[in-house]
């Protein structure tokens, strides 16, 4: 048995040692146990907010809890409704559990980790889908390998993704599900069970956090679905593309379903829901496509760059006779006219018209639909230039790769002209364009040589791709740092952070900083590293009435009343309120001052006194009215099931007994009618009970909690535990365990049919 697989996939087991062995390379430096040697990756998103991120998720997951509310950022959100969290995503839970395993706890290396295997899981995706579709075709493995090479080490990759690691993860799940496509449409006879495994691989994208990527991804599957069936030979083929669409859209959602939707229901009360069209429209330049010639000219990104090698094999590709190459060149194109944002008359012809387009911004990150059709066809022009059997063929080869070539040569001629005039002004321009020429001279020169010798030479074609994307891509300093990923600064607690661990009372800081930065020593969303109730934060999906008290300008005393913040880190030496400087830091060669407020407002405090306001925006300038006092008066969206008194009586008195992300609890005593104001974010699916039964929870200053109190001693519960999260979780349930046991039917299949 074990002798016949070896024969039968020998070729194919050195083509993935093949990767594994450039894997490591490219990686190594975050492998290295020699501290001098070691990289990290540079601070920003992928410190401030996955790392922060990740490590709340440690925290609650190894203590045996579901993250469902996070109240380290943003005063407070829907931790599960957070998309980038990515809350049930596989690949992040296998790491926290290997973390916990290791004894070493939540790391910065441990999530580094996880965005290099996502790469080498890619590699491995590219490389199946290619190998099935130009399955029994010469030259086939040397392509698969290609287009993987392409995928994995190009100039998307490699560039922002690993420090968005959400998009990273998102975007290797594509070639996943073009695979299950391309089975179910091999044969006349569609096969549903493959439409299964595609939508399975779409949903792990949408669960890894990056809803744009995976908007993309669905997109690109459901047109290649759609292409697939037209062009083939099966019948009813409009009512086959509904129900393969439909039946892979289920299982996409059952699958997604326990972070979908909490997602929803949150998307829509975020800040994102008011971007205007101009906010959505932005994306790269027309300039930009000189990087797919020349990278790292134009900005430190390229994401469209696929080698000058790949990008000759690609336009060779479209010589081929494969019938997806058509498919593939209609991707590119309209992903590149997209790609340019409001700039491009498409984007703006397919705003209003391409559903699910108004929701996102950074029109530029569908350059990862053009970087997935160049590497398809790059390796679809290796398997042309094993079948070039003609002159006619042969010319036609040697036309494409002369053309770059020429392209190459003339603009390193003028760079060198350029250059004798403004050295400086084109060195980085001069140094790309001779790059170019360097790689693709030697491929030129091979195919001068007899047609009948193309198996013997071919091989080398991705030794030079590899040197061509490897000295473009590796080890850049916009992506990774000189620094071993223990001595990262967020990693380290910072002094006046520790000083405010030490106050064990239940209330917020404002993590402000330096010139209006956000999160803690600037740290983004280090609130949840530290353990600290911060009312800043860098999530993109920002509770839309928490951010306008927050960040809209709201007077800070207004802002810190009503959040209950007690602690403020900035750069200010006075506060507009009463205040003690008690510690001070200077990171970054800045002075960084903490200030202890000398009245704070409790988290949770009676009130007597109430003003009705329906709306927010009405209510929101009662509270920056110099007039208004947030301690004395509270804002309702309505008026309370009960009558109050206007002053407040002798003995009244609230202690917080239990207080957890999900679950707070109070001793109250009210000497008379009450509301007892909280300063926990109103958003859905928080329940109140006062000692055991329901009551409703009214909205106070537009942003808040109130809840009405009868007079008497009470325990009241504040608990979050949203429908939207019980109904997906039953659904992904029921989703994932049909899927496996498709998966295992389909496994046992293969192994009977091939014996072994």
């Amino acid at each position: 048995m074990i002798k016949r697989f070896w024969t039968t996939y020998q070729y194919d087991i050195m083509m993935i040692l093949a990767l594994i062995l450039l894997w490591w390379v490219f990686f190594w430096r975050i492998y290295t146990p020699v501290a001098e040697n070691q990289v990290s990756l540079v601070e920003g998103d992928f410190s401030d907010q996955f790392v922060t991120f990740g490590a709340y998720q440690y925290s609650r997951w190894s203590a045996g809890e579901v993250p469902l509310w996070n109240p380290y950022n943003n005063g407070g959100l829907p931790f599960i409704a957070d998309t980038q969290a990515a809350v049930f995503y596989p690949p992040r839970l296998i790491t926290i559990a290997l973390s916990s395993l290791s004894g070493t706890g939540w790391t910065y290396h441990a999530l580094a980790i996880e965005m290099t295997f996502h790469v080498l899981f890619g590699t491995f995706a590219m490389y199946a889908f290619m190998r099935r579709l130009t399955m029994n075709q010469h030259g086939t493995r040397v392509g698969a390998f290609v287009s993987a090479v392409i995928i994995g080490y190009g100039g998307y990759m490699t560039g922002y993704p690993p420090l968005q690691l959400a998009l990273l993860e998102a975007a290797v799940w594509l070639p996943l599900g073009l695979l299950g496509i391309l089975e179910a449409t091999r044969i006349p006879k569609m096969r549903w069970l493959w439409l299964i495994f595609a939508g399975f691989a779409l949903g792990l994208s949408w669960m890894a956090g990056h809803p744009q990527t995976s908007f993309f991804s669905t997109y690109v599957m459901t047109g290649f679905l759609a292409y697939r069936i037209i062009r083939g030979e099966s019948t009813r083929k409009f009512q086959t593309v509904i129900l393969g669409v439909g039946l892979m859209g289920v299982v996409t959602f059952g699958i997604t379903a326990v972070q979908f939707l909490p997602g929803i229901e949150y998307m829509t009360r975020t800040i994102r829901a008011g971007l205007s069209f101009e906010d959505k429209g932005n994306g790269f330049p027309f300039y930009d496509v000189m990087q797919a010639f020349f990278p790292h000219v134009i900005s430190q990104w390229s994401p469209l760059y696929v080698g000058v090698i790949g990008l000759a094999l690609a336009i060779l590709g479209l010589l081929g006779r494969e019938r997806d190459r058509w498919f593939w060149l209609g991707a590119i194109v309209l992903a590149l006219g997209l790609s340019f944002g409001a700039r491009s008359g498409l984007f703006h012809a397919l705003f209003q018209f391409m559903p699910g387009l108004y929701f996102f911004r950074g029109q530029e990150r569908a350059a990862f639909i053009v970087a997935h059709g160049q590497a398809i066809l790059a390796g679809l022009g290796v398997v042309v230039l094993y079948h070039t059997s003609t002159q006619t063929d042969w010319r036609s080869a040697r036309v494409v790769v002369g053309g770059v070539w020429a392209a190459c040569q003339t603009v390193a001629g003028l760079a060198v002209i350029e250059w004798m005039n403004n050295p400086m002004g084109t060195l980085a321009l001069m140094n790309a364009s001779f790059f170019s020429l360097l790689v693709i001279t030697p491929f030129a020169v091979m195919l001068l040589r007899d047609v009948k010798q193309i198996p013997s030479w071919a091989w080398i074609i991705p030794i030079f791709l590899v040197f061509e994307l490897f000295s473009a891509n590796i080890d850049r300093r916009e992506v990774y740092q000189i620094l071993p990923p223990e001595a990262q600064p967020i990693m380290q607690t910072p002094p006046l952070v520790t000083q405010v661990k030490a106050d064990t009372g239940v209330f917020r800081v404002d993590g402000q900083y330096v010139g209006g930065e956000l999160g803690i020593y600037g740290y983004g969303n280090s609130g949840s590293l530290y353990q600290l109730e911060d009312i800043r934060g860098i999530s993109p999906l920002f509770l839309d009435t928490a951010h306008a008290i927050i960040q809209r300008g709201t007077p800070f005393e207004r802002v810190w009343e009503v959040f209950a913040v007690k602690y403020i880190f900035t750069d200010a030496e006075e506060l507009p309120t009463a205040s003690e400087l008690i510690g001070r830091d200077y990171p970054h060669l800045k002075t960084l001052n903490l200030h202890r407020l000398n009245d704070p407002r409790p988290f949770a405090l009676l009130m007597y006194q109430y003003e009705v306001i329906p709306d927010n925006e009405s209510a929101r300038a009662r509270l920056n009215d110099t007039n208004f006092d947030p301690r004395r008066v509270v804002i309702l969206d309505e008026n309370p099931p009960i009558t109050l008194t206007d002053a407040p009586a002798e003995g009244e008195m609230v202690q917080i007994t239990r207080y957890t992300p999900e679950r707070i609890e109070m001793n109250v005593t009210a000497p008379q009618n009450a509301l007892l104001s909280v300063a926990l974010v109103d958003y859905p699916g928080w329940r109140a009970e006062i000692d055991g039964v329901s009551v409703d929870i009214l909205r106070a200053y537009s942003a808040m909690t109130a809840i009405p109190i009868e007079a008497g001693e009470h325990v009241v519960t504040l608990t979050y535990d949203p429908t939207s999260y019980r109904l997906g979780a039953i659904i992904s349930l029921i989703t994932w365990v049909a899927c496996m046991g498709v998966g295992l039917f389909l496994a046992i299949r293969l192994m009977m049919k091939n014996n072994i």
